[in-house]
């Protein structure tokens, strides 16, 4: 039985990143997966296993916080789903070889490199610099390729790829708010083929907490997931009553955030 201390800081946590999922499309991992972490350290859990539960989890949770996100989204018309239909492939091809590669691979140089990128990232949105006019999205084979990229990255890390995703597509001319919805109906393909990944290649490890399911902690994945879809449509509705400005600023600081998680790490 899971004791209630455990129980409501994961319930805190999953409205935390709901209400985020909602307002700027993201998973939320930069919070879950340090705290998650944290939590089975403090509980004896090894510390070689307790990040890649952390990021297993963080990752299945995006399953259903992206389905109570969309939702919201699609109402107001803000989802592209031509854009999904193109994308989706590679993010779920990427997301299946992330997960498998998340077990063996160091991840020092990844956090590196992605700390350096999310803050150009979001340092071009913060000062709201505009692209090119006459910029769209590359041919249908080098945006799928994009998509592959950004899976495989996301489910390294735990992320629903609205980190990669959002940006890639404003610096297409894609309007933000179209950008943050069609990102938390792409974080859906990313998070169900990365967990599924993670359910194969954690089967039979030992030492994991109870009611584990390969590298996903079961019980934190539903108590985070049930106050997640709380706020999410609550997170939406502002970001839509918002100017693009201040959500671009929002996103920015979001952004630096992420970075400042994978550089410390």
């Amino acid at each position: 039985m899971i004791d209630p201390t455990l129980v409501l800081v994961l319930a805190v946590l999953g409205t935390i990143t709901g209400f985020l999922a909602g307002l700027l499309g993201i998973g939320g991992a930069m919070l879950m997966v340090p705290v998650i972490t944290f939590l089975l350290r403090s509980r004896g859990y090894p510390a070689d296993i307790t990040a890649k539960i952390a990021v297993a989890t963080s990752l299945a949770t995006i399953c259903f916080t992206s389905m109570s996100s969309v939702r919201a989204h699609q109402k107001r018309g803000a989802v592209r789903w031509d854009l999904v239909r193109l994308l989706a492939p590679g993010l779920v091809i990427g997301a299946l070889g992330g997960a498998h590669l998340a077990v063996t691979l160091p991840g020092a140089w990844l956090a590196i490199f992605f700390g350096v990128f999310l803050i150009v990232s979001g340092t071009q949105m913060a000062i709201d610099r505009k692209p090119k006019a006459s910029r769209s999205l590359p041919p249908p084979a080098l945006t799928g390729g994009v998509g592959l990229a950004i899976g495989t990255l996301a489910a390294l890390v735990g992320a629903g790829g609205a980190f990669m995703t959002v940006p890639f597509m404003t610096w297409c001319n894609v309007r933000i708010h179209e950008a943050v919805g069609t990102s938390a109906a792409l974080g859906f393909p990313i998070a169900l083929a990365g967990t599924l990944g993670y359910m194969w290649a954690g089967r039979g490890l030992a030492q994991t907490p109870p009611g584990s399911i390969g590298y996903i902690f079961l019980p934190g994945l539903v108590i985070i997931a049930l106050a997640s879809m709380t706020l999410a449509p609550l997170g939406a509705r502002i970001a839509h009553g918002m100017e693009i400005r201040p959500l671009k600023r929002i996103f920015a600081v979001v952004l630096y955030c992420i970075s400042a998680y994978f550089l410390l790490r």
